[in-house]
């Protein structure tokens, strides 16, 4: 039995690291990989990369940004799983045996799928003009990233804390419908105290909103991209806001507390707003410099990132393969040289306990979870707007857990 905790954290290889992802969360993840007590897997999210992005040039290219910058960031690969999606063929096999035991239902609740859902109909469309298989299925890819090491925590936003409850219904369903503990049932570490960076234009820092300052710009592109940072109209010697302003929440996310009650101080003497960005161009170039350094020469030499993520594949599937073997097995993928399963098995199978439907209220909304004859948790969701829409959810979970080996 493992007594380290498992930590594991993807990063989807469709864009360039810009500030924003270094402190929300390369610099977070890196620090955090030096705990003893936690054994780290961090991957490149190849596979859910293809679901918005169809260049494959700028895949590849991703990946190659992304894993240079988590290097000379100072992550160890020798003291942590470091590997690239695509290279751990049990995921995408896991994902199809997740796939058969996942009720559409679930799916069709998924914060992303509705969204997109919800856009098209907002114009006119076909609820799902435009929508790929992949972004339907995305959930269960990502429940398989995380089982398939058994990962007792994931850190994530608040906005990602439906993908976490998913995996951990995904899981504790195959669990129940084929009699074992086969899967550690995930919990979103919810990151309350990491940074969230401004953009240029005053919203959060997104590709989304093209309002990025790359992490790895040269010094006088990165002093230009500060120096376009929008100001309000307050001139020099006028107080300033440092609660209001965007400088000042990037300048807070990388200086010492001594430094940013400096800059508090200044802006209630009334900072020029040239002199205030030349300060956070400063304080954030100290930082990066040396880190560039060893990024440019990374990124230069591809082959050694490429046996990088080879051998942390390779280390990693010593983890995978075991567990997936066992899931063929388990699932009936077996040789016809193997003993069928015993009539003793196929009875205790047939004799599953009764299922209870319960609906609670969970803070301002309705959620449901489903109890076995001994009272254990089966399935749990949240998020209904009625206890009606919460009680139909749960019968049409304990229908999907009642229906394995029905015809389709």
């Amino acid at each position: 039995m493992n007594s380290k905790r498992r930590v594991l954290t993807g990063i989807t290889t469709s864009g360039t690291p810009h500030l924003g992802n270094y402190v929300g969360a390369i610099r977070p993840a890196i620090a955090a990989s030096r705990d003893a007590g936690v054994e780290s897997f961090y991957f490149l999210a190849d596979y859910h990369a293809l679901v918005k992005c169809d260049d494959p040039a700028r895949v590849q290219r991703s990946t190659l940004e992304i894993a240079a910058s988590w290097l000379a960031c100072g992550l160890d690969p020798e003291k942590v799983y470091f590997y690239r999606q695509s290279d751990i063929p049990e995921i995408p096999e896991l994902t199809w045996l997740l796939t058969c035991v996942t009720a559409k239902g679930l799916l069709n609740r998924a914060h992303a799928y509705k969204a997109a859902n919800d856009a098209n109909r907002a114009i006119g469309e076909d609820a799902d003009a435009g929508i790929n298989a992949g972004l339907y299925m995305y959930p269960v890819l990502m429940a398989a990233d995380i089982l398939i090491f058994n990962a007792n925590q994931v850190p994530v936003g608040r906005d990602q804390i439906q993908h976490i409850e998913m995996a951990r219904d995904i899981g504790q369903r195959f669990n129940h419908i084929y009699g074992g503990e086969y899967f550690a049932l995930p919990e979103a570490a919810i990151e309350e105290n990491v940074a969230t960076l401004p953009g240029l234009d005053g919203r959060k820092m997104s590709k989304s909103y093209n309002n990025t300052i790359p992490l790895w710009l040269p010094e006088q592109d990165l002093r230009k991209a500060l120096l376009g940072i929008v100001t309000d109209s307050l001139t020099p010697g006028e107080p300033k806001n440092p609660d209001d302003s965007n400088i000042f929440a990037i300048y807070q996310a990388f200086a010492s507390a001594d430094e940013t009650a400096a800059m508090r101080r200044a802006f209630a003497d009334g900072i020029g707003w040239g002199d205030a960005k030349q300060k956070l161009f400063e304080r954030i170039n100290a930082e990066l410099a040396p880190l560039r350094e060893k990024y440019e020469a990374l990124i230069a030499k591809p082959g050694e990132i490429e046996d990088a993520l080879l051998a942390g594949a390779s280390k990693a599937r010593a983890l995978s393969r075991p567990l997936i073997t066992r899931l063929r097995a388990v699932a009936g993928l077996r040789s016809l040289r193997d003993a069928p399963a015993t009539a003793t098995a196929t009875k205790a199978r047939a004799e599953k306990p009764a299922l209870q439907p319960v609906v609670f209220r969970d803070a301002d909304a309705f959620a449901f979870k489903v109890l076995d004859a001994k009272k254990t948790v089966l399935v749990t969701q949240g998020g209904f707007t009625d206890p009606k829409a919460a009680m139909a959810a749960a019968r049409e979970a304990m229908e999907n857990m009642t229906s394995v080996g029905r015809p389709v």
